[in-house]
């Protein structure tokens, strides 16, 4: 019997392991965010602070694990064997839901999902217990702890509130006094700034914090919580007086010091908050099991005898436990390329110049920034015109003259960077010491969001994009919840009623997806850096644009011709599944095509003065190439709905005939493959000569198709499919030259100025 229990523990220990690595690959963006958003820092002096956060935070997270234990539900009114089900029905939801968002490269929250999860598993069991007793579904409320759990469920929408208001009023201000060139600004109220801003956080984060750490005796707290704002008054005296010196005699800028202390500030307000999200649930089960084992060892108690009222008492959580979770967080921070991509969800939601949009506008986005500029242009016409012009004046961008790489370029400026910090670091540190195991992903990325509101960074070229993400990941997190709750609940019954093989199932389900995910996401990643770039952002001279124009084609032409090829060959096997692979392909090509365009303004902006001239040749290639790969479109998606419309199947010798077009295209499309790939410029000549010879060649087959017509086709619906193939081929083949012969043209003429 107790074996059983033992192998659950060590289900749950991999279980925690595994939910560290992927709630904190989802975690990252909420102490990372503004220091790599800002580039205030190299990534490693990052990497490095926060991992001291993380570490030393995990310390201070003992006193949150009772949330895990009594914060939701009634220990006292289930069974030892109950309270087992619940935990690891709790752990299985958790670390496939954050897995499954972390693949998305959105933030969710840790919080919220554990909360809803034990609420869901809890209420499972509950409802399973009293249908078997009285059926009284009233009873339900004995189960749960309701205005616990209601008051962290409150607690956690209202964060969502007073962080998006606070962030953006706090960053205004703050706007207000050092506008964006706060470089002649900060010397006069710079020093007061960073008093203030470590003040903050040394209150918040520290003095606070220390009633959570078990070394310090109670004596010292209680002194400390007696004079806090006497110590608070001190601080902010000796902390405006040091920033002083390291801004006068250091020559440091107190900014990037703010940011580097709240980066660890931050850090350590996760690790203290969010830590009960992936251990608090297993440590609550090793204590569960040492309970029921004394019972068990004095009185043979069995599992399903023993209530759990033990845990409702205060059980301290064991130090190395502690250690060794804020251990498997650092490494997950340094090795985890998941944390990396959801980090660059909140950095571009956020950034404050102009890019590639992620996410589409909808209708909802669309109708809140309509109403909100008419709102705006009504406020704007109540303010005298001198206040206006003064505001307007503060959020003026400085003019450079320099050209920055763009790929380099930070996506704010370090006054929203040390907001960010100094307003997350505060909330999150109220919440962790009122005992509110708030959701540090809202509360981080809603003052993120206001701040950049506050600061114009969602103008009307940006704003509806941006406003679409916001809701995006707000609707994420409601998902969240939802799911929580509806797995953590059918997986508890589940467990419940299919005992030790639907355990083993489920979990073995939960490794295999977790560990798919993993080994795809790897390969999406190795893929993604191989591949090279299209949208290089600082495009200066004519050789980069040569280069850059080279790399657009060869990529271009290699995706076209292996698509052409699956084409014809899946056609003539009539394989729905692969021509389906095929038409999603090609999306993604369209999608990097269109993302080229869509970065021509920038490219523009980016050049020299000598290199102007050059834009219309890069403009008219991008333009080819969209003909190129709207003909390949067209050839994929006729094929596919042709199949997919279960019509006849090309005759032989309309396949054969396509084949070999095929051969003729691959022969061709390789050799401009590696003409561009080698920058052998010369041999284009060589390859335009050879043009005509295809294009007759399709123009032979479009005409034995029409005497096939007048003799023995009988299926309309397979000409128009190949007649619909031909003519795009032919198409294909003219954009093709046409781009060659510009390319040419252009090689001739930046020769010639050599």
């Amino acid at each position: 019997m107790e074996e059983v229990y033992i192998v659950m523990l060590v289900a749950l220990l991999a279980l925690a392991i595994t939910d560290l690595v992927v709630g904190v690959s989802n975690d990252a963006i909420n102490f990372l965010n503004s220091a790599i958003g800002s580039k205030a820092l190299s990534m490693r002096t990052i990497l490095i602070v926060a991992s001291f956060g993380v570490a030393v935070g995990a310390i201070f997270s003992s006193g949150l694990m009772e949330v895990a234990r009594k914060g939701i539900f009634m220990p006292g009114q289930f069974y030892f064997e109950e309270i087992m089900i619940i935990f690891m029905a709790v752990m299985i939801t958790d670390v496939l839901l954050l897995d499954f968002f972390n693949s998305l490269g959105l933030p969710t929250s840790t919080t919220v999902s554990i909360v809803f999860e034990l609420l869901g598993a809890a209420v499972s069991i509950a409802v399973i217990k009293i249908y078997k007793d009285s059926g009284d579904l009233g009873e339900l409320l004995g189960y749960i702890n309701t205005s616990k759990a209601t008051e962290i469920i409150i607690g956690i929408l209202m964060a969502v509130v007073i962080a998006f208001i606070i962030g953006a009023v706090v960053q205004y201000l703050s706007r207000l006094v050092f506008s964006f060139q706060f470089e002649k600004k900060i010397k006069y109220v710079g020093a007061i700034f960073g008093g203030a801003s470590l003040t903050a956080i040394l209150y918040f984060i520290l003095i606070k914090g220390l009633k959570s750490v078990s070394f310090i005796s109670d004596g010292t707290v209680d002194y400390i919580n007696n004079n806090s704002i006497v110590i608070a008054l001190i601080g902010l005296v000796l902390f405006t007086v040091l920033s002083q010196i390291m801004m006068s005699l250091l020559k440091l800028n107190i900014l990037k010091v703010i940011i580097l202390v709240g980066t660890f500030a931050l850090a350590l307000a996760f690790a203290g908050n969010d830590l009960v999200n992936f251990i608090g649930v297993p440590i609550a089960a090793w204590q569960s099991f040492e309970i029921w084992q004394t019972a068990y060892t004095t009185s043979g108690t069995l599992p399903s005898e023993l209530l759990m009222t033990g845990l409702s008492g205060k059980v301290p959580t064991p130090e190395f436990l502690l250690v060794l979770a804020g251990g498997i967080m650092v490494a997950t921070i340094w090795f985890s390329s998941k944390a990396r991509s959801v980090v660059e969800t909140g950095v571009n939601l956020s950034r404050q110049g102009e890019g590639v949009e992620r996410f589409e506008p909808n209708f909802l986005s669309r109708s809140i920034v309509r109403y909100s500029v008419l709102f705006g242009q009504g406020v704007s016409a109540l303010l005298p015109v001198k206040v206006k012009n003064k505001i307007n004046n503060k959020f003026d961008k400085p003019v450079t003259h320099e050209r920055s790489k763009r790929a380099n370029a930070p996506a704010f400026d370090l006054v929203r960077a040390s907001v960010n910090l100094v307003v997350a670091s505060i909330l999150i540190s109220i919440g962790t010491n009122l005992k509110l195991p708030l959701s540090t992903t809202y509360v981080t990325f809603m003052v993120a969001m206001g701040t950049s509101l506050a600061d114009r960074a969602w103008d009307r070229e940006s704003a509806v994009y941006r406003v679409a993400g916001v809701l995006n990941v707000v609707g994420g997190w409601f998902v969240t919840a939802l799911v929580a709750f509806s797995a953590a609940a059918i997986f508890a019954a589940t467990i419940y009623y299919g005992g030790t093989v639907a355990l083993v199932v489920l979990i073995l389900l939960a490794l295999v997806i977790v560990v798919r995910g993993a080994i795809l996401h790897s390969r999406k990643a190795r893929e993604e850096k191989r591949q090279k770039k299209y949208n290089k952002a600082d495009i200066i001279t004519i050789n980069e644009i040569t280069a850059e124009t080279s790399e657009n084609i060869s990529s271009v032409i290699g995706g076209i011709n292996k698509m052409f090829t699956k084409t014809v060959d899946n056609l003539a096997y009539h394989d729905l599944s692969k021509l389906k692979k095929t038409n999603k392909a090609i999306r993604k090509l369209e999608d990097e095509v269109d993302e080229l365009k869509g970065n021509i303004f920038y490219f523009i902006k980016s050049l020299d003065e000598d290199s102007v001239e050059a834009s219309k040749f890069y403009i008219l290639t991008l333009d080819y190439l969209q003909d190129m790969v709207q003909s390949i479109g067209f050839i994929t998606r006729n094929s596919y709905n042709h199949v997919h419309n279960n019509h006849k199947n090309l005759k032989f010798n309309q396949i054969r005939d396509l084949k070999k077009v095929d051969d003729k295209m691959q022969v061709l499309f390789d050799e401009i493959e590696e003409t561009f790939d080698n920058h052998e410029f010369s041999n284009i000549k060589k390859i335009l000569a050879e043009k005509q010879q295809l294009l007759d060649y399709v123009s032979e087959l479009i005409q034995k198709q029409i005497n096939r017509i007048r003799t023995s086709e009988s299926s309309p619906k397979n000409t128009k499919l190949y007649f619909g193939l031909l003519l795009e081929t032919k198409d294909l083949i003219s954009s093709t030259m046409s781009l060659l012969q510009l390319f040419q043209e252009f090689y001739k003429e930046d020769k010639k100025t050599l």
